[in-house]
Order: C-alpha cells, then sequence, then structure tokens
C-alpha cells in the first residue's frame, strides 16, 4: 500500500470493456483528467458525469442481487413461521446464526477472486479471469466440506451454546436442507465476482429476481400443499440458490460478453490453490470480523437486567440499518470494480478520482437515510409492533441509529476499495484492532459498569466503527496510486500463467 506523495501521470490507452458504452468511458475517463491543458475544474464536471455513469450502472443491479439474496432468507423464515413458534424459532436460529456464519464466510472468500479478476480486466489479461474463478469455485467448496461437518453436528453444538434441545433439534432439521445451500455458495459468489468485474451486473439482477418469484412459488408448494415443513422449506432455499447459480453459469457459456473470459474449464485452476488461499482466508477474516462485530452487539444486550426490551429495540434498529446497509454494499461491489479496474488498466487518477466520488455520493444517500430516520424516530417502530415502551426505546437509540447509518455509508465503500486494491490482510488487522480491541471492551464497559444499557453497548461499538473508518479514510487518501497500479501488475504477473485446457 502507498502513502504520501499521490500520482505521477500515467496514459492509459485501448479499451478495456466489452461493450461499446463501457469502452469509451474508461478510457475517456482517464484522457480528461490528465488533460493538463484545462483547468482542473473543467476536468471534474465531465469527469464526475462519466464516474458516475459508470458507478451507478455497476451499484443499482447489486443492490437488487444483495436485497433479493436477503428475501429469499427471509421469505423462507415466514414460511417457516406459518407452522408455529417453535418452527419460526427454529427457522430463525438457522438462518441467523448457523447460515449467516457460511453467507459471511463464503463471500469473504470469494472477494479474493473479485481483487483478481478486476485487476486481470483492467489489464486486458482476459482469460485468466475464467481460472480465477475456477480456483475461487475449487478452495470454496473444499470449505464448503468443513462447512457440512459443521452443519452435521449443528444440534449438539447449540445445545452446548445453551439452546433448549427441543428448539436445537428443529433448528438442526432446518440447516440439514441447507447443506446443498453451501456448495451453492461455493459457485455463486466466485461466478457473481467475474461478472462483476467485467462490469456485467444486470443479467444476475434479472437472474435473482426471477429466481425469487420461482422460490416463493415452491415454498408454498413444499411447505403447505405437499407438507414438507422444516426440511421442505430450507431444501427450497438451496434448490433456489442452484437456479441462481445454473442460469449465471448458462449466461457466462452462451453470452458474447463473456467469449474472451470464459475460455473453458483448465487444469490451471488447481495449481497455485495455497497462495490463492492466502488471499482468500485474509479477504474471510476481513468480511467476517465484521459480520460477528455486529453480532455480538445483539448477544451482549441479551445480558442487559431488561434484555427483552433491549433485544426488541435492537432488532428493530438492525433491522432499518440492515435494510439500508444494502445500498451502501452496492456501492461497496461498484467500489471494488472500479478501483481493480481501473489499477489494472494502469489509470491511477482515474482510480483515485473513483474512490473520491463513490465515498462522496455513498456519504450523501445514507445523510438522507439519517435524517428520515430522526424525523420519524417516534413513530418508525410501529411498522414493526405496537408496544409504547419499546416504540419509546427505539426513539431514544435513533441517533446512534443514524450515526450508523452515515458510517455505513463510508466504511463499506472503503472496505470496497480496499478489496479492490487486495489490501485484505491490512484491513483485517485493523478490524480486530478497533473491533475487538476497542468497541467491544468499551462498550461493555458503558452497558453494564456505566449502566447505560443497550444504548451504551451500541456506543462503544460505534466507536469501534468510528476509529476504524478514519483509519481506512487517512489510509486510502493518502495512497500513492501509481505505486498501487505497479503492485496490481505484480500481482497479475505473479497470478498469471500457461493454461491447459481440461475440456475442449
Amino acid at each position: 500500500m502507498g502513502s504520501a506523495e499521490k500520482e505521477p501521470l500515467l496514459t492509459a490507452e485501448g479499451t478495456r470493456s466489452n461493450s461499446k458504452h463501457e469502452s469509451s468511458s474508461h478510457g475517456q475517463l482517464e484522457r480528461i483528467l490528465s488533460d493538463d491543458t484545462l483547468p482542473f475544474l473543467n476536468r471534474v464536471g465531465p469527469a464526475t458525469w462519466i464516474e458516475l455513469k459508470l458507478l451507478f450502472f455497476l451499484a443499482a443491479p447489486a443492490v437488487i442481487v444483495y436485497l433479493i439474496n436477503y428475501l429469499m432468507s427471509m421469505s423462507t423464515q415466514i414460511f417457516s413461521g406459518h407452522l408455529g413458534n417453535l418452527e419460526l424459532a427454529a427457522a430463525s436460529l438457522g438462518n441467523t446464526g448457523i447460515q449467516m456464519f457460511a453467507y459471511g464466510l463464503m463471500l469473504g472468500m470469494g472477494s479474493a477472486v473479485e481483487t483478481l479478476c478486476g485487476q486481470a480486466f483492467g489489464a486486458q489479461k482476459y482469460g485468466m479471469l475464467g481460472v480465477y474463478m475456477q480456483r475461487s469455485t475449487i478452495l470454496l467448496s473444499l470449505a464448503g466440506v468443513v462447512l457440512t461437518v459443521i452443519y452435521v453436528f449443528s444440534e449438539p453444538m447449540l445445545i452446548f451454546l445453551g439452546e433448549s434441545p427441543r428448539i436445537a433439534s428443529a433448528a438442526a432439521l432446518f440447516v440439514y436442507g441447507l447443506i446443498p445451500q453451501i456448495f451453492a455458495y461455493a459457485a455463486n459468489f466466485p461466478i457473481q465476482k467475474f461478472l462483476q468485474a467485467q462490469s456485467i451486473v444486470a443479467p444476475s439482477a434479472y437472474i435473482s429476481a426471477a429466481t425469487l418469484v420461482v422460490h416463493l412459488g415452491m415454498s408454498w408448494v413444499a411447505v403447505y400443499e405437499i407438507g414438507l415443513g422444516l426440511l421442505g422449506a430450507s431444501l427450497v432455499l438451496s434448490l433456489s440458490w442452484w437456479i441462481m447459480v445454473i442460469g449465471q453459469y448458462v449466461y457466462i457459456v452462451k453470452s458474447e460478453r463473456c467469449r474472451r473470459t470464459w475460455q473453458g474449464f483448465t487444469w490451471e485452476a488447481f495449481s497455485g490453490l495455497y497462495g490463492f488461499f492466502k488471499l482468500s482466508a485474509a479477504s474471510a477474516v476481513m468480511l467476517c470480523l465484521e459480520t460477528w462485530y455486529f453480532q455480538i452487539l445483539v448477544l451482549l444486550a441479551g445480558l442487559l437486567p431488561n434484555p427483552e426490551l433491549a433485544l426488541d429495540s435492537l432488532s428493530i434498529c438492525t433491522t432499518i440499518s440492515g435494510w439500508v446497509f444494502m445500498i451502501s454494499v452496492g456501492f461497496n461491489a461498484a467500489a471494488s470494480v472500479r478501483v481493480s479496474n481501473e489499477l489494472g488498466a494502469r489509470s491511477p487518477k482515474s482510480a483515485s478520482f473513483s474512490v473520491v466520488v463513490v465515498t462522496v455520493i455513498s456519504f450523501i444517500i445514507s445523510v438522507i437515510a439519517a435524517l428520515v430516520v430522526l424525523a420519524l424516530r417516534d413513530v418508525i417502530s410501529y411498522a414493526f409492533t405496537g408496544g409504547e415502551e419499546v416504540a419509546a426505546a427505539v426513539s431514544d437509540l435513533c441517533p446512534l441509529l443514524a450515526l450508523s447509518l452515515v458510517l455505513n455509508g463510508i466504511q463499506p465503500v472503503l472496505s470496497g476499495v480496499a478489496v479492490g486494491c487486495g489490501w485484505q490482510a491490512f484491513v483485517a488487522y485493523v478490524n480486530v484492532g478497533c473491533y475487538y480491541g476497542v468497541g467491544i471492551p468499551l462498550g461493555a464497559v458503558l452497558g453494564f459498569y456505566f449502566q447505560f444499557g443497550a444504548k451504551g453497548i451500541w456506543l462503544g461499538m460505534l466507536g469501534g466503527t468510528v476509529m476504524q473508518t478514519i483509519i481506512l479514510l487517512w489510509v486510502t487518501f493518502r495512497t500513492d496510486w501509481t505505486k498501487e497500479v505497479e503492485e496490481a501488475a505484480k500481482r497479475l504477473t505473479k497470478w498469471e500463467d500457461k493454461k491447459e485446457p481440461l475440456l475442449n
């Protein structure tokens, strides 16, 4: 990672995309930013317009994809909940506990291919994208074998963690049906990152939307018409993920847009797996440390003197935060693709400019969301429950929720920049220090010792997030982007090898 002085000029010629609009926009952006004959302010307007079109073309479909993924799991939970309170508890435990752990781990490991595919595409090393996708799928499938063991032994593990045997048994039945989903994750995330690196995001959104409709119909039939219960609900969720995988794979094979980047299966995918694993592991740790951090917030709240009220108010606030967070996740994906593409194309000015634009836009949207939450603080909880006591507790937490939304407008985008640059290991260290060295201890002290309750726990953990955001801002905006271009070139040289076809 570079720091201090910024970029001597490098020119970027040629096209880097397989669509006319994208190829002209990418090269034009670097040319505009590099035109020293024009005053800087005269360059900012046209450059910003080009960057905004590229960002929203990437971010909007990405938001839809992640939102639909969330809705599929939520709908499965709703279908299960209508079977009874036990089934609702089991599905909630399986979804938010075990499934989210696997989702975060697999998505995190998949971001390694996001770095390499994005930079390879920018460097016009198109054939390597298919190799990276296959390597990532192999590694994630091996991780899936380990996760399968955890799923199989979920019942005794849940009982060991203090769950009642009755709920643990029902949750384990639900989790057994999610085992095929693990390997759908292993295929889906590399495919998704492979397409995103090429700015191909709309097809995934269309496929996900169509799958959601099919999923709702199949869930109704399996749970209510056939009577397969919890196991049927989770098996349908697994099947729906495989439908998305198959749909995206068929698109890759058949589409002209992927003709240069997908050249068939190759033995080369089995080489260099250890080095690829190290980058994947760093990526997984980076994401999982963030996911677990906010799950600990809920666990700590359950230890407070009035845990029911604390959990109710926090669950409402975290649900609202989760929906708004989908927007930030879309910008996270867009930032990763834009930065990695520009670094691979040896366009340091475009990479630096993209970071500024995506951070400012995401920040503005999050501030608007925060202001809406503050304006509705006294009534927002009634969308979830009619209790006045919970409404008062949520209203009391809304200033912290608003601050969380603002931070979520910046922090995920900076994480996306880090993925685009290949800084996952560095961010993992930052997350450990800020989240677990500062945020959780501070939250515990404020919540329990000073008796601030849920507000104290959240405030302390926000302190860790603020510290992490400041560090990432400092590092990102002091980065020597020319040096990052050279690092990207070295990384691609290291990973590029001659490919031997597996299937002709």
